[in-house]
Formats: structure tokens, sequence, C-alpha cells
């Protein structure tokens, strides 16, 4: 089977690896992504022999301009071409200790390349060689599994997962992005393999964790993981969100679907990865501030704030990052039941203040996650809720315009105060700062310097202050 190669940077390769006298292959993830229409920037090229020399030789034809990276540990080497990322490797093939997903590597052919391989899908690969330009070699019928959109590995799964555990990660991560089934013993293998994830690095997990997020329908991923035993080792805290507990014949719904439908909920709304954090953190601290309350039933008063204060230690365990993103996703966790509140009762000036008070930038947001929190199976109470949330949106838009309260900043400095009553800094600054932000809020007095410093003055002589 022949296939069309119109990006020039394949012609390129091909003549220099003629001008070598050694086959060179396109292979993997490109090929497939070329087969299913789906953009890609990364290609990989193995060489039957070195693969920094082809590089190299690669990069003198382009031009000055273009450098190789070599790394000479991997015996690889790195173009960045364009907007692709060309990264050429010699073929070799691989043996694993069982302590390590480190291989010991030799040099290999283009059969030993493509058995290592994780997936028949990615080890499809093109011949850049002038004799056979463009033809595709199928060995494990990876065309035959992408018609029938199966992930399935090449050689016995027990040897493909238990050699590289992360392959179980990424089993699940192309079966979420691609909606494509995993293969029944794939399945059991990894199941059965679980345990060997632990030799791999959090941040290789979380990567693959992360690309899961990302896709189309992440709740495909997470019911695999959860399936399969690996969300339990990888993410414990999601894992404690599963099952129902009743007493008295009284329950609660099962808070790790309702996570997952919260999650592709919003997936219709943002591809930003850290809003879809926060869906998936929201309720994470429902199992520890559960409660049954013998004339209400089950309560968990307070997880809001449980969930923001366990958000740094998810992402620390994770290696997330521990910056603004982190205080974006507590932010989200610990609001995510105000504007709820909100919608369930008649919205006032001030609730409003306050909620925009604290949310600031992140309003928008939070209110995309509140929408996508509705996953009552009553239709009726889903449109009522949508409902009284276009009011609270409405209202805060109009509360914006009229008292800027969004990043509020203090219309009277603590530098203002010391300089009306010649004081020095000390807790009656705080006390006034403070009676002023509420005065504001309350809708006491308006947003703005005036009025803002003649309550000052008045609140000044309540403590003493002339």
């Amino acid at each position: 089977m022949k296939t069309k190669l119109t990006h020039p940077i394949f012609k390129i390769i091909s003549d220099c690896a003629d001008e070598m006298n050694i086959p060179a292959y396109v292979i993997g993830g490109w090929v497939r992504d070329l087969l299913l229409n789906r953009p890609c920037k990364d290609i990989d090229i193995v060489a039957i022999g070195s693969g920094i020399e082809l590089a190299e030789r690669v990069a003198k034809k382009l031009g000055n301009k273009f450098h190789v990276n070599v790394y000479k540990n991997f015996g690889t080497a790195q173009i960045a071409y364009e907007d692709y990322d060309v990264e050429f490797v010699g073929a070799r093939k691989e043996s694993y200790r069982s302590e390590s997903r480190k291989p010991i590597v030799e040099n290999g052919t283009l059969e030993d390349d493509q058995n290592r391989r994780d997936f028949t899908i990615n080890a499809l690969a093109i011949s850049l060689s002038s004799k056979n330009y463009g033809e595709l070699l199928d060995p494990f019928n990876g065309i035959k599994d992408m018609e029938s959109k199966i992930i399935r590995t090449p050689l016995d799964p027990d040897v493909t997962y238990s050699d590289d555990p992360l392959r179980m990660m990424r089993a699940i991560r192309f079966s979420t992005q691609l909606n494509y089934t995993i293969a029944a013993n794939s399945i059991a293998s990894i199941t059965k393999n679980k345990d060997r994830i632990k030799i791999i690095s959090k941040e290789r997990i979380t990567d693959e964790l992360n690309k899961i997020i990302l896709a189309p329908i992440p709740s495909i991923g997470f019911k695999l993981l959860f399936d399969t035993g690996l969300l339990q080792i990888i993410f414990p805290e999601m894992q404690a969100l599963y099952g129902i507990e009743i007493r008295d014949r009284k329950s609660h719904k099962d808070n790790f679907y309702h996570t997952l439908e919260v999650l592709d909920n919003i997936c219709k709304t943002t591809d930003d990865l850290w809003l879809r954090w926060a869906a998936i953190l929201h309720d994470i601290a429902k199992p520890p501030t559960k409660r049954f309350e013998e004339d209400h039933g089950w309560t968990f008063h307070g997880h809001e704030d449980k969930g923001s204060r366990m958000v740094p230690k998810i992402f620390a365990d994770l290696k997330l990052p521990l910056n603004e993103k982190m205080k974006y996703v507590q932010k989200l966790v610990l609001l995510h039941l105000r504007p709820i509140v909100l919608a369930k009762s008649e919205v006032t000036d001030s609730a409003i203040r306050r909620l925009l008070f604290e949310a600031g930038d992140d309003i928008d947001d939070l209110m995309k996650l509140c929408e996508a929190d509705i996953t009552s199976k009553n239709e009726y109470k889903v449109q009522k809720y949508l409902k009284n949330f276009e009011l609270v949106r409405q209202k805060l838009k109009e509360v914006e315009e009229k008292d800027n309260i969004r990043n509020w900043q203090p219309p009277i400095s603590g530098e203002d105060i010391m300089k009306a009553f010649n004081i020095k800094a000390g807790p009656e600054v705080g006390i006034i700062k403070n009676a002023i932000r509420e005065a504001i809020l309350d809708g006491i007095i308006k947003n703005d310097h005036k009025e803002a410093y003649n309550f000052m003055l008045e609140k000044g002589k309540e403590i003493g202050l002339h």
C-alpha cells in the first residue's frame, strides 16, 4: 500500500538516507494520525543505521539556521523544522529488567523497532527510501485495528505492559482520545500488572492523566482507570468518591460518577485544563466530610472548604504545578457552592457583590463549573436551576457595571487612614479598612472615594479616633 507524503521534509530525509546508503522510515504516531486525518506535529524517523548522523546530514541540507539537538545517551537527535518536531533514532531492539522501565538497548532492524512499539496502531511505518518511497509497512494489522477501533499490543500484552508500565496509561489515553475499545486481553493484562505503575515517575503518569482530562469525553478514561485498579494507585482521593451508603433507607448519590458527569459537562464549554481539574476536585472532600443526621439524612457540610485545603497536597502528590494554577483550582473548589445557593434563593445585590469580590476575574469560570454541576435526572429541576443561573448571571452583570467590585481595590488606602487621623500603622487601620469593605459589599455606601472617605471619618470617631 502506497501513501502520499506531501511535506517537503520527507523528500529531504529520503535524499540524505540514500546518500548514506541506509533505509529510513517515518514511524509511529505521525503515520497513525495521517491515516486518521488528525493533526500531528511530532515526526519520528527511524534509520537502519545512525539516526544522529542522518539528522546532522538533513540539517546541513536544510541550511545553517537549522540546529541539531543531539541526545547521545538515548541515541537520538532532534530538529525543529517550521512548526514540526522531527526526531531521528537508529532502529533498535530493547530488553527490560523487572525493577526498571529503562531498557537495555541494542542496534536492530526495522522489525525489531516495530516489535518494541506499544500498540499496533503505533507500529505503522512508511518507507522513505527512493526505491519504495511511500510504501506502508503494517506488520501487526494496525490498519485493521484502526478500522475496528481497537487498541491492541503487537506482542503479548503482559510483556508489553510489564516491560514499560507507562504503556498501561497510554492504552487508556489512546482509548479516551480516539474513542477506541481496548482489547479484552489488554484490559486483563493491565488489571494484572497495575502495581507495576509504581515504578513510573509521577510526572510521566500525570502527563498521561492530563491528556486523558483534555480528551473530548474524559470519563471514558477515568472509568477504565477505575475498572483496572490503576486509579486507586495513582489518585486514591478520586477513587474514594466511589460508592453509595444506605442508612435508614436514605442514600446519597455516587460522587465518583457524579464527578465524571460534571467533568464531561464542563468539557462541552471549555478546553482549559485547570477548569477541568476544578471539576474533578470540586467534591473531592465529600468522603471525609460525610455524616448521617437522623432527621435529615446524609450531609457533606464544609466539603467545599476542606476540598480547597486538600488541593495543594493532591497537586504536590501528582507533581502538578504549585503556582497560580493551583490557587485558581483552590478558589473554584472553595466557591463552587456559592452560585448554587444564590440560584436557590432570592438574589440580593449584597450577595452578588460578595461573590464578585471573592471570585474576581474567575467569576465566569465559576459559573461554568456550577452549571456543569447540575446532574439531576429530573429535567424539570435541571431547567429550573439553569433558568435561575441566568438570573444570577444577569445580576452579576448589573452589579458589576454599577459597583465595579470585580478585582476590587480599596478606595481608601491604609496611608489615607493614617494621614487622616495622624496615627501610625496598627490595628485601628485594619478595623477601618475592613469596615469600609463591608459597607461597600453590603451596599451601605458606594464604591467611590468620596463616600468611603466620609464613612472612614465616622468609623474613626466610633473607635475613638479624631
